[in-house]
């Protein structure tokens, strides 16, 4: 079965700093029209950052859309055309502070395919050491540390509910 679609006309609607909103008409595959409306992202990391084998960084912030303080893996946007492992790299350093020798290639997951285009990059590191925490302006988070047992419980309890912490953690248990 086809279920590609073609784009007939893309229109850009807004033009923000972290994205960009596209109403785009569709032909269907069947032959009727449509119209998808999409938010273009230039992606982002997710790190799970192992202090020692039972010890996970996280951090904790508060989430504007949600109103609320979320527990997270540590994070960032990428810039486009960077290199996910670069930013991966800066992203933990500047969030936590630490630096990892050992990293492992977690793969990436689309946030929201129905919508969106964002791209995140899953990576495990390990053997991490201390230099020094290093926020963006406008950033403020506090760093914390859980242990995996912790982590479980916390996502049992609805504690931890950040879709792209859950996949990191998924991924970084399997792979």
């Amino acid at each position: 079965m086809n279920f590609q679609e073609k784009t007939l006309k893309s229109e850009q609607v807004y033009d923000g700093r972290i994205v960009k909103v596209f109403k785009d008409n569709v032909e269907l595959s069947d032959g009727q029209k449509a119209y998808r409306e999409v938010v273009k992202h230039s992606g982002g990391v997710v790190i799970l950052a192992y202090k020692d084998s039972e010890t996970i960084l996280f951090v904790r912030q508060f989430r504007y859309p949600m109103k609320e303080v979320m527990l997270e893996l540590p994070a960032g946007k990428l810039e486009y055309g960077e290199d996910p492992f670069v930013a991966a790299k800066r992203e933990l350093e500047e969030e936590t502070g630490y630096q990892a020798k050992k990293w492992a290639d977690l793969g990436y997951v689309y946030t929201s395919p129905g919508y969106s285009d964002e791209k995140l990059y899953l990576y495990k590191a390990e053997d991490l050491i201390y230099t020094k925490q290093n926020l963006d302006e406008g950033e403020i988070l506090e760093p914390l540390e859980m242990s995996y047992d912790e982590v479980l419980k916390k996502i049992n309890d609805n504690e931890i509910v950040d879709a792209k912490t859950l996949c990191a953690i998924l991924r970084g248990n399997i792979l």
